[in-house]
């Protein structure tokens, strides 16, 4: 068997989770919250589009962990999302986290809306 380190750019894997809080590159954050290019950033919700909005540019796919069971975002956000030009892909948070994590080892365009669980 080959083992490889995985190496990730800019951003930062999701190390883990608990309930109410996220930890990433080694630092606990409460939820919920936004994993972007640009950085972490506190997120209203599946009401809040505009803070996805934002990286709408530099990403190809967004994940959005709606909790500890999946569960349907409202049908305007997706609306929006899509409209924007990012694929949406919505899954509970911890399959969310995995998926995200994955992608990004591969060097992917990825960003990640965690609800907590």
């Amino acid at each position: 068997m080959r083992l490889n380190e995985i190496v990730y750019t800019d951003a930062v894997p999701i190390d883990g989770y608990g309930p109410g809080f996220f930890r990433i590159g080694g630092e606990a954050h409460g939820a919920p919250l936004a994993v972007l290019p640009s950085g972490i950033h506190p997120w209203g919700g599946i009401e809040d589009a505009g803070t996805l909005l934002g990286a709408a540019d530099a990403l190809d796919v967004l994940f959005i962990g709606t909790g500890a069971e999946i569960a349907h975002i409202p049908a305007d956000l997706r609306r929006t999302l899509e409209e924007a030009g990012l694929g949406v892909e919505v899954m509970a948070s911890p399959a969310a986290c995995r998926t995200y994590n994955v992608l990004l080892s591969e060097g992917r365009r990825v960003g990640l809306a965690l609800l907590p669980v």
